[in-house]
């Protein structure tokens, strides 16, 4: 074989390689997920005395940015002290939101509760998380010092 041959091989090997590396590792998106955190209310307003109206006044935002809705059984809110609410079988409508309160009270659409004696979410810091129903991380969001 002549060097010139020899050149010709290499090139459409090198080609042929570049080509395959091209395709075998096409560029994607990660999904992005539809659910989102709104308003956190950590400080709930006035005195923090411990009263039902004052821990049903802490409460964190979940909303959903798409038009599906997505069933939120399992998922999981929890904060830097390892405090864990887990929805039971509730379902958030397309381009609706719920606010997750500290605090006892009747579960509805718009509004559910942790159904808990003390505060969650502290004033100078803390992060709150959301995780899937196979705890993988949805959204997080920290506020204060760390």
């Amino acid at each position: 074989m002549s060097a010139r041959s020899t050149a010709r091989v290499f090139a459409v090997l090198a080609a042929g390689a570049a080509l395959a590396g091209a395709t075998a590792l096409p560029a994607t998106a990660a999904p992005r997920s539809p659910i989102v955190f709104g308003t956190i209310q950590y400080d709930s307003p006035g005195k923090d005395d411990g009263s039902q109206r004052s821990l049903d006044a802490e409460w964190v935002t979940v909303g959903n940015t798409g038009r599906s809705s997505v069933n939120l059984k399992g998922w999981t809110l929890s904060d830097r002290s390892h405090h864990v609410y887990t929805f039971g079988g509730f379902t958030l409508g397309g381009h609706a939101s719920v606010r997750v309160h500290t605090g006892i009270g009747r579960n509805s659409r718009g509004d559910v509760y942790q159904n808990r004696r003390a505060y969650v979410w502290n004033n100078t810091g803390d992060t709150a998380t959301l995780r899937d129903n196979h705890s993988h991380v949805v959204v997080t969001r920290s506020w204060g010092r760390r």
